[in-house]
């Protein structure tokens, strides 16, 4: 049914691609401490149902109490349970992640897609429902501004999407943070850390609030996620993360000039990502699947004429560019 079914323009149930530009998982990864951790969870055992260490570890790390500390089999799990937990409109800053959209469609409620902050202000504080901000947007790149993001927060129930925001390095990450304190701020360290495949996320909600972290199912994450999430907020990882920004930021930087240079549109962004006009997205996206190339269709985001395309070493990106000018 439209507006149902997954349709992420990327992942697909063919077997994976020799190169892989339609993920934003850290291209440097994955972080090796955190691998580590995962792979010696021992998963022949449920985990605590509760996940009393896990929150508190996390709850420590953000400076909360574990009782503000909700964990999710991913972020979309997590945003879908927020949907049904509020009541009213979604109201999504678009285009954007069609995932809020999604979460809507599954909860029979209505979307809001909002162009400018002006009009998400308004909508926000006109009438009942839960916001979505996704910062640094998915697939624009848009850091929108801090002030704009605490008068959201203060204006009704919002979310803050921070899926990507620990790439653009510890300043920023900190400042959208502060902005963000009266809103539920979410996080899926498993792309910073280069882990896609295991569906581990959390909320820092803005105040406690028990159905909402009790409305999972049980044992919503194995001990692989378990595992992950604790490694994630340690110092090492931490380290490894600040690290790999500059290589990320080399390597699209490369990206962006070589489009270019091949008289293709670009829409840079900070994260891992960036934008490609090519005219028709699921056409080009086909033909480059075919050579062994994917990437992402920009339809699910309301983007029909644009790919998103993450930062890949060179090799990848010398293997992308022979495919795009064949397909061209």
């Amino acid at each position: 049914m439209r507006g149902i079914e997954p349709s992420h323009g990327g992942t697909d149930s063919l077997p994976d691609p020799r190169y892989d530009f339609s993920s934003n998982a850290n291209p440097a990864g994955p972080c090796p401490s955190v691998l580590a951790a995962v792979r010696s969870a021992d998963v022949t055992r449920y985990p605590d149902p509760l996940y009393a260490r896990l929150r508190g570890k996390l709850a420590a790390y953000h400076r909360t109490t574990a009782d503000r500390i909700v964990v999710g089999a991913g972020a979309s799990e997590l945003i879908l349970r927020l949907i049904r937990h509020h009541q009213g409109a979604v109201r999504q800053l678009a285009p954007t992640f069609s995932e809020y959209a999604r979460g809507a469609h599954l909860c029979d409620r209505r979307v809001m897609s909002l162009n400018t902050p002006a009009a998400f202000l308004r909508a926000q504080a006109g009438q009942p429902g839960l916001g979505f901000i996704c910062w640094p947007n998915n697939p624009t790149g848009d850091l929108w501004s801090l002030e704009f993001v605490a008068k959201a927060a203060a204006s009704g129930p919002l979310v803050v999407d921070l899926a990507y925001a620990s790439l653009c390095g510890d300043a920023p990450l900190a400042a959208i943070e502060a902005a963000s304190r009266g809103a539920y701020r979410l996080y899926s360290p498993n792309k910073a850390y280069g882990l896609t495949g295991v569906r581990g996320a959390y909320l820092v909600a803005p105040r406690i609030d028990r159905r909402l972290a009790l409305a999972a199912p049980s044992w919503v994450i194995g001990r692989d996620a378990v595992a992950l999430l604790e490694a994630a907020v340690e110092p090492r990882a931490r380290a490894w993360l600040g690290r790999t920004i500059p290589r990320i930021e080399q390597w699209r930087s490369m990206l962006v000039r070589s489009l270019r240079q091949i008289g293709l549109q670009v829409r840079d962004g900070p994260a891992t990502f960036l934008l490609v006009n090519v005219r028709n997205a699921a056409r080009v996206a086909r033909r480059l699947r075919r050579d062994g190339v994917r990437v992402r269709d920009g339809g699910s985001f309301g983007l029909p004429e644009w790919i998103r395309l993450s930062a890949q070493p060179p090799r990848a990106q010398k293997a992308l560019l022979a495919a795009l000018k064949n397909v061209l």
